[in-house]
Order: C-alpha cells, then sequence, then structure tokens
C-alpha cells in the first residue's frame, strides 16, 4: 500500500462544502489525512458521506469566534489533534470604490478577513499543543492587484489575509508552525460560473499564459503539497496559483 504526503495527519478545512475547500478534503483523505469538513451551508455533511469515515462534518460560520472555538474543539475531540488548516472559506464581491456601501464592506470582510483572521488564530492555539503544524489561507490574484472590474473590498480583504499568514509565520515559526497563502487565479467553482465557465467567457482567462481556468483539485494539490512535510521550510509565502496571470505584463 502505498503512503499519502499526508498519511497520519489531521487537517481542519472551512468551505467545505463546495468548491476548493469540498477538492482540498478529497485530496486530503486521498493523501491519507483524517479531515474535519466545515462549512455554513449543511453541504460539509454531504462531502463528509462522500469520502467516508476519515471525515467528519461540522457547521461554522467562520465570522463568529464561538463557532471557530467550538470547530478545532471537535476536531480534537474527534482525532485527538491538528496539524493542517486550511481557511478555504470565502465570498465574492464587485462594485465600484465610490459605490461601496458599509454592508458590502463588513459582509466581504468578515468572511475573507475576519474569518482567516480567526481560522488563524485558533489554528495556532490548537497546533502549539501539539508540536506545530502548517496552515494555508485562501487569498486570490485580487489580494496583489486591483481589477478594473470593481474588486476593491475583495482586493483589500485578501491584501489584508497576506499580512495575517506573515505574522503567524514570522510569530509562531520557531514553535513549529508554518502558514502560507494561496492566490488562485481564476477557478471553476459554483462561485465563478461552475463546470466550462471560462469557456462560456474568455475574457476571464484571457490574461492566464495558460489560457484557461483552474479546476478546484489544482488548487488543493497545492495545499496538500504546503501541509506535507516535503514543504518543511516553506513559509510566509504568497505563493500565485493562477496559470501565470499575474506573471504577465498587461
Amino acid at each position: 500500500m502505498s503512503m499519502g504526503e499526508l498519511d497520519g495527519k489531521v487537517a481542519v478545512i472551512t468551505g467545505a462544502g463546495s468548491g476548493m475547500g469540498k477538492a482540498s478534503a478529497e485530496v486530503f483523505v486521498r493523501e491519507g489525512a483524517r479531515v474535519v469538513a466545515a462549512d455554513i451551508s449543511g453541504a460539509e455533511v454531504q462531502t463528509a458521506s462522500e469520502l467516508g469515515d476519515a471525515v467528519i462534518a461540522v457547521g461554522c460560520d467562520v465570522s463568529k469566534e464561538e463557532d471557530v472555538i467550538a470547530l478545532f474543539e471537535a476536531a480534537v475531540k474527534a482525532f485527538g489533534r491538528v496539524d493542517a488548516a486550511l481557511n478555504v472559506a470565502g465570498v465574492a464581491s464587485g462594485g465600484a470604490l465610490a459605490e461601496a456601501s458599509l454592508e458590502e464592506y463588513q459582509r466581504v470582510t468578515s468572511i475573507d478577513l475576519l474569518g482567516v483572521l480567526l481560522g488563524t488564530k485558533h489554528a495556532i492555539k490548537t497546533m502549539l499543543s501539539n508540536g506545530g503544524g502548517a496552515i494555508v489561507n485562501w487569498s486570490s490574484i485580487g489580494g496583489l492587484g486591483a481589477s478594473p472590474m470593481g474588486t476593491g473590498i475583495y482586493s483589500a480583504a485578501k491584501a489584508g489575509v497576506h499580512a495575517i499568514t506573515k505574522a503567524a509565520a514570522v510569530e509562531y515559526g520557531a514553535q513549529g508552525i508554518r502558514a502560507n497563502a494561496l492566490c488562485p487565479g481564476f477557478v471553476e467553482t459554483a462561485m465563478s460560473g461552475g463546470p466550462g465557465a471560462a469557456t462560456r467567457f474568455p475574457q476571464l482567462v484571457q490574461g492566464s499564459a495558460l489560457k484557461r481556468g483552474a479546476q478546484p483539485e489544482e488548487i488543493a494539490e497545492v495545499a496538500s503539497f504546503l501541509c506535507s512535510d516535503r514543504a518543511s521550510y516553506l513559509t510566509g509565502a504568497i505563493i500565485p496559483v493562477d496559470g501565470g496571470t499575474t506573471a504577465a505584463l498587461p
């Protein structure tokens, strides 16, 4: 029987009901991890039922600290430890800055920024008791630059994720905790139009060197590597997984 790169590890994954969170749960189970699949939608139950005994489902609103505390407590209760945390849960946003409302700012930042902060905070607190671990925070190429499509609030939240990730890496590296952030480009998830979206809207991937969108599992594979012992010297990195989009001049 071949060994997976995550054999023996326990991972907490938010946003695991769909998209890149669900794909990450699938890849992590394939690689030998036990997974706590968290989501606010209820779809985490379906993810767990599809993936079997290695996965438990926990309902979680990542913007509420009591929910995030309960999530990590459930992981320790079920599996005894937490070795990896993937803060995937997020929402999209659009609209020009001059039209931005406080309500939209609070909606987006409560999940895309505060949710990641809380997930990182309680991952660290839990991992310190078992000698360390790896955190992967979901950002976006929107956190690396702005778009004329009007993603200012979203970009601000994702740029904040970079700062939180670097702070976690610097503050807790000596205690065995690594933290990195992924910046996906256009990924064909339900939030972005689902499978075939890049074919229907080719302008969305025009700037990609590969001239296509990503499948959710292509991002999940990078997260699996980052949480494995093979990435033992990689921390504090902000990693574009964008098919070369940010490599190109406009």
